[in-house]
């Protein structure tokens, strides 16, 4: 489905409810597409957390102030 930016503006909740439905709608404005809405997909979820649980070692010293000659280079002096 085609619709512009102003009837998706004026329209929002019935254009969320058709997406919502599986329809994906193309936003126009003028006669330029700028934007797709469309259902999000089983497969399109966020990474879980503890991923990478395992897979490295964080220092003790992860949180300690940085040496003042490193704080100097990131300073560029």
């Amino acid at each position: 489905m085609k619709a512009t930016l102003e009837e998706v503006e004026n329209g929002a909740a019935e254009y969320l409810h058709r997406v919502i439905d599986g329809e994906t709608i193309v936003v126009y404005q003028g006669a330029r597409p700028v934007a797709e809405i469309r259902p999000v997909t089983e497969t399109e979820t966020l990474r879980p957390v503890g991923l990478a649980a395992g897979e490295f070692v964080v220092p003790d010293d992860f949180n300690d102030p940085l040496p003042d000659d490193l704080l100097d280079a990131f300073e560029g002096r």
